[in-house]
């Protein structure tokens, strides 16, 4: 019964895991996005949802500060629809406000050089993408 989110960010997508029994969560990678087609991209993450017998997707929805809707949640939201034609287990969109800076914070108090914060802060916000999912499911 493992959940798998996503943080789909313009140049990586941040990806992270719970376990079976969804109670500790962790950053699984992040496919960087240059020299790569979107169809390869898809199915880096179709591959995933399928090796770790995930049930359900969580995608980060970049909704802004007042609650609109802005252009990158616009590309998430199709980046959304893309997944649901390939990938069979619901895809459920949530919202993301503020996660790339909790993430920056926590990878610092984890004593993170700047070199590793950049390399992993996609998949830290996908884990506190997909903690925030579970904590509220």
């Amino acid at each position: 019964m493992r959940v798998l989110a996503i943080d789909y960010g313009s140049k990586a997508i941040g990806v992270a895991i719970c376990d079976e029994l969804r109670m500790t969560v962790r950053p699984l990678t992040t496919i960087r996005k240059t020299g790569q087609s979107h169809e390869q991209i898809i199915e880096q993450l179709k591959n995933l949802v399928e090796e770790n017998e995930v049930v359900t997707l969580i995608v980060g929805l970049p909704i802004r500060l007042d609650g609109s809707i802005g252009e990158a949640a616009e590309r998430v939201k199709k980046f959304i629809a893309q997944l649901q034609t390939v990938i069979s287990i619901p895809v459920i969109a949530q919202d993301e406000r503020l996660t790339s800076r909790e993430a920056e914070e926590m990878m610092h108090e984890l004593g993170f050089d700047m070199r590793k914060r950049k390399e992993k802060s996609d998949e830290y916000a996908a884990a506190i993408i997909l903690h925030d999912y579970l904590s509220s499911h």
